[in-house]
């Protein structure tokens, strides 16, 4: 029930805080099950969110993700795009990966949030053609445009993840847990 005369921010304000000392840790230990998962959906998901810096305000857009032959996530992105002249000013990045399912509420599908910098590679890098194999076995539309000069392969060093696996199912994650 809303106060009268009062907006938002300022019946916030007037109610007590919240005992945050009886709140229990939404976060569950890591285990077997939520690192199989957070794998799998690296694996199987062939587009990710990412979120950049730019001018100093968050940015987000869509990309193709692929895994390197290493198993670490990557990309293939143009120099014309604002979140690839982003990366190159400031590698820190963010990746959302997982896709909602066609029914029932999105946010009870699984999805994992990846904490990186952004690493490209050299036209002249000497793994960059077996690099570039391994990425058209996933994503074979982007022959077309592979070997176009402002393409570049990005690798995304991930520092830090955290899995929301449904509703009530959240984990922290290391780059160990996810096998990088």
């Amino acid at each position: 029930m809303r106060e009268r005369g009062l907006r938002w921010p300022q019946l916030w304000l007037t109610r007590p805080a919240p005992n945050l000392r009886a709140m229990t840790d939404p976060i569950r230990p890591t285990d077997d099950e939520a690192r199989a998962l957070a794998r799998r959906l690296l694996q199987e998901e062939t587009t990710a969110a990412l979120a950049v810096l730019r001018g100093g305000a968050p940015f987000v857009t869509r990309i193709a993700l692929g895994l390197a032959p290493e198993g670490g996530p990557i990309s293939l992105v143009s120099d014309l795009a604002a979140h690839t002249q982003a990366l190159r000013a400031d590698p820190v990045c963010s990746l959302l990966v997982g896709t909602p399912g066609e029914r029932g509420d999105p946010l009870t599908h699984p999805r994992l949030t990846l904490q990186a910098g952004a690493e490209f590679v050299g036209r002249d890098d000497p793994g960059r053609e077996a690099l570039a194999a391994h990425y058209l076995r996933g994503h074979p539309k982007a022959k077309l445009y592979i070997g176009f000069a402002d393409f570049h392969f990005v690798c995304f060093r991930v520092t830090g993840a955290f899995l929301n696996g449904g509703f009530g199912r959240a984990f922290n994650l290391t780059p160990a847990d996810l096998s990088l």
